[in-house]
This record gives C-alpha cells, sequence and structure tokens, in this order.
C-alpha cells in the first residue's frame, strides 16, 4: 500500500486530526522542514515516520519524503487539515490499478476555505498548464499519486513552490497518463503559511512562473 509524504512547517494543532484519518495500509511520512512548534514530536507520538529537512522548501520536503519513502506508490498531501486523508484511496485507486501514472485530487472548496486570490492564481496557473501541455487538468491539487520509482527518474530539481507544477510538466512531456477527480476542500487548521496570506501566493506565482519558463 502507499506511502504518503506530508510537507510539515509548524502543523502541531493539525496533526491530530490529519493523522487520525489515514485508511488502513497507507503509511505517513512527515517531513518536518524546520518546524518551531512540537509538530515533530506530535507526530512520532501518533505513530508517524518522521525525517526532518533542513533545506527550507516544500520541494526540499517533498523530495526528501519521497527518497524515505519504499512503497511501489507514493503519495502526496499538504497536512493543515484542508484535505482529509480518507480521499487518498480515490487518488491512489488509479495508479494502484494501472489505468494511470499520475493522478491528482482536485479541489472543491468548502464556502471560506480556499481564499479568492488564491483560488484565481490557480486557475490561471491551470489554464496555462492546459494550453501548454494539452491535459485537461482543473488543478494543481496537492494530494496526488504516482509510482515512487517513476518520480525518481522524473528527474525533478525545484526544491520550492514549483514542485508541484514541475511533476505535471515532466510527466506530461515524459507520456504519462494523467488524470485528475474531485476532493473536498476543508478551511485549513491554524494560520495559512501560503494560500492564506497574499504574500506567500505571490511566492508560489514566482516559483511556478519560474519554472514555466523553464520547462513549460
Amino acid at each position: 500500500m502507499p506511502d504518503v509524504i506530508l510537507p510539515v512547517l509548524n502543523e502541531v494543532e493539525a496533526l491530530p486530526w490529519v493523522l487520525s484519518r489515514f485508511p488502513e495500509g497507507y503509511r505517513p511520512i512527515v517531513v518536518d522542514n524546520g518546524s518551531r512548534d512540537e509538530s515533530g514530536e506530535v507526530a512520532e507520538a501518533l505513530g508517524a515516520v518522521v525525517i526532518h529537512e533542513p533545506q527550507l522548501g516544500f520541494g526540499a520536503a517533498c523530495w526528501a519524503g519521497l527518497l524515505a519513502a519504499d512503497a511501489d506508490i507514493v503519495c502526496f498531501m499538504d497536512c493543515d487539515g484542508s484535505l482529509d486523508p480518507m480521499n487518498l484511496p480515490d487518488v491512489a485507486g488509479p495508479v494502484i490499478a494501472g489505468t494511470h501514472d499520475l493522478y491528482l485530487g482536485a479541489r472543491d472548496a468548502v464556502r471560506g476555505a480556499w481564499p479568492a486570490h488564491a483560488r484565481l492564481a490557480n486557475r490561471v496557473l491551470a489554464a496555462d498548464v492546459r494550453r501548454r501541455t494539452g491535459l485537461t487538468l482543473t488543478d494543481l491539487g496537492p494530494m496526488r499519486a504516482a509510482s515512487r520509482t517513476d518520480l525518481l527518474g522524473l528527474g525533478m530539481t525545484d526544491r520550492r513552490f514549483g514542485w508541484p507544477l514541475e511533476m505535471v510538466f515532466r510527466a506530461a512531456a515524459a507520456g504519462w497518463r494523467i488524470g485528475e477527480r474531485s476532493v473536498p476542500y476543508l478551511a485549513r487548521t491554524g494560520r495559512s503559511k501560503v494560500t492564506g496570506t497574499v504574500g506567500g501566493v505571490v511566492r508560489t506565482v514566482r516559483d511556478m512562473t519560474r519554472v514555466t519558463a523553464e520547462l513549460g
């Protein structure tokens, strides 16, 4: 069954709920990316595999988790309470069944969960991905699944917020079968560091724009 990589930066409030929702057979790998709270200790006490990645950056945490995983299929998801691990089988299922090589959860936000500025930025980026790749994706969803070996072979280099977009571009260029399905997107637990702040969205868009210029 899949390993699930959870990049974490100060998510001590969300961890108990997230880790309590894991489906049977899905192993959580928490990557503590420099938390100043007790995220690592809490995750370990709750039974997660915990590794520490000193290089700051969303992509750096995801890459460290990928290197630590040993399952044939790996999943990624945010660990802030905005995504429910109970939806992981819906996203991992097509990869496990062999019908897709990369499968994403397209966020279906409850009211107030996804700020308008972040939703608009994502919509523009997704439209650009469709135009450049011919894919039909509506979202660059943070819940996703793929083969661990295949991901390692993509040659991904981004270690910041461009990681999710780089994965899609490189997978599309490699001829992967890529799909998505809707998953609920909830109000996050605690203070947002990215989508809840204009500065965070600007940093994300800047990183993704750089990846687009390099690979799109």
